[in-house]
Protein backbone atom coordinates (compact mmCIF):
# COMPACT_ATOMS: atom_id res chain seq x y z
CA UNK A 1 0.00 0.00 0.00
CA UNK A 2 1.93 3.05 -1.26
CA UNK A 3 0.94 6.21 -2.21
CA UNK A 4 3.32 9.07 -3.19
CA UNK A 5 6.11 6.88 -1.97
CA UNK A 6 4.81 6.48 1.09
CA UNK A 7 3.66 3.36 3.03
CA UNK A 8 0.18 3.86 4.33
CA UNK A 9 -0.69 1.54 7.23
CA UNK A 10 -4.36 1.56 7.04
CA UNK A 11 -7.15 2.44 4.46
CA UNK A 12 -8.81 5.71 4.34
CA UNK A 13 -11.56 6.33 6.47
CA UNK A 14 -14.22 5.78 4.46
CA UNK A 15 -13.19 2.10 3.57
CA UNK A 16 -13.07 1.02 7.16
CA UNK A 17 -15.75 0.49 9.95
CA UNK A 18 -17.54 -2.28 11.41
CA UNK A 19 -20.77 -2.92 12.39
CA UNK A 20 -21.24 -3.94 16.50
CA UNK A 21 -24.87 -4.74 16.09
CA UNK A 22 -26.70 -6.30 13.43
CA UNK A 23 -29.76 -4.32 13.39
CA UNK A 24 -33.10 -4.85 11.05
CA UNK A 25 -35.05 -2.05 9.69
CA UNK A 26 -38.06 -2.37 10.56
CA UNK A 27 -41.90 -0.07 9.44
CA UNK A 28 -41.73 3.65 11.14
CA UNK A 29 -45.35 2.52 13.10
CA UNK A 30 -43.24 -0.55 14.80
CA UNK A 31 -39.89 1.63 15.39
CA UNK A 32 -39.32 4.07 18.53
CA UNK A 33 -36.50 6.27 19.10
CA UNK A 34 -33.92 5.79 22.02
CA UNK A 35 -34.56 8.94 23.88
CA UNK A 36 -38.36 8.13 23.69
CA UNK A 37 -38.06 4.58 24.78
CA UNK A 38 -35.99 5.85 27.74
CA UNK A 39 -38.88 8.31 28.56
CA UNK A 40 -41.43 6.26 28.25
CA UNK A 41 -39.86 3.46 30.40
CA UNK A 42 -38.29 6.35 32.71
CA UNK A 43 -34.67 5.44 32.54
CA UNK A 44 -31.86 7.06 31.47
CA UNK A 45 -30.24 7.00 28.29
CA UNK A 46 -27.69 4.63 29.54
CA UNK A 47 -29.84 1.98 31.16
CA UNK A 48 -31.22 1.57 27.89
CA UNK A 49 -28.03 1.43 25.73
CA UNK A 50 -27.27 -1.25 28.75
CA UNK A 51 -30.89 -2.98 28.34
CA UNK A 52 -29.80 -3.28 24.37
CA UNK A 53 -26.62 -4.46 25.07
CA UNK A 54 -27.85 -7.50 27.27
CA UNK A 55 -30.46 -8.28 24.71
CA UNK A 56 -33.21 -7.17 26.83
CA UNK A 57 -34.30 -4.50 24.03
CA UNK A 58 -34.38 -5.00 20.63
CA UNK A 59 -32.55 -1.93 18.50
CA UNK A 60 -33.72 -1.31 14.98
CA UNK A 61 -33.80 1.37 12.57
CA UNK A 62 -36.64 3.06 10.81
CA UNK A 63 -36.63 3.80 6.91
CA UNK A 64 -34.43 7.20 7.81
CA UNK A 65 -31.74 4.83 9.14
CA UNK A 66 -31.81 6.06 12.87
CA UNK A 67 -31.07 4.03 15.59
CA UNK A 68 -33.91 3.46 17.79
CA UNK A 69 -35.84 0.34 19.33
CA UNK A 70 -38.65 -2.11 18.60
CA UNK A 71 -42.18 -0.97 20.28
CA UNK A 72 -42.82 -4.27 21.00
CA UNK A 73 -39.90 -4.51 23.17
CA UNK A 74 -40.47 -1.76 24.77
CA UNK A 75 -44.00 -3.12 25.64
CA UNK A 76 -42.18 -6.54 26.80
CA UNK A 77 -39.63 -4.29 28.92
CA UNK A 78 -42.76 -2.04 30.49
CA UNK A 79 -45.11 -5.53 31.43
CA UNK A 80 -41.73 -7.38 32.72
CA UNK A 81 -41.62 -3.71 34.82
CA UNK A 82 -45.20 -4.00 36.12
CA UNK A 83 -45.24 -7.41 36.95
CA UNK A 84 -41.62 -7.98 38.12
CA UNK A 85 -40.83 -8.69 41.87
CA UNK A 86 -38.41 -5.70 43.67
CA UNK A 87 -35.85 -9.14 44.02
CA UNK A 88 -36.44 -9.93 40.44
CA UNK A 89 -35.34 -6.70 39.26
CA UNK A 90 -32.40 -6.27 41.60
CA UNK A 91 -31.20 -9.91 40.15
CA UNK A 92 -31.87 -8.72 37.02
CA UNK A 93 -29.79 -5.01 37.53
CA UNK A 94 -26.88 -7.37 38.71
CA UNK A 95 -26.79 -9.49 35.84
CA UNK A 96 -27.06 -6.42 33.51
CA UNK A 97 -24.39 -4.80 35.32
CA UNK A 98 -22.20 -7.95 35.48
CA UNK A 99 -22.41 -8.42 31.46
CA UNK A 100 -21.92 -4.96 30.80
CA UNK A 101 -18.63 -5.63 31.85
Amino acid sequence: MRQNGRRRWSEPRNHRGYVLLKVDTVEDTDWMSQPDAARRLGVSLARLGMLIANGRMTPAHNSASRAGVTIVSVQAEETWRANATIRAKIVRLLKDTINWF
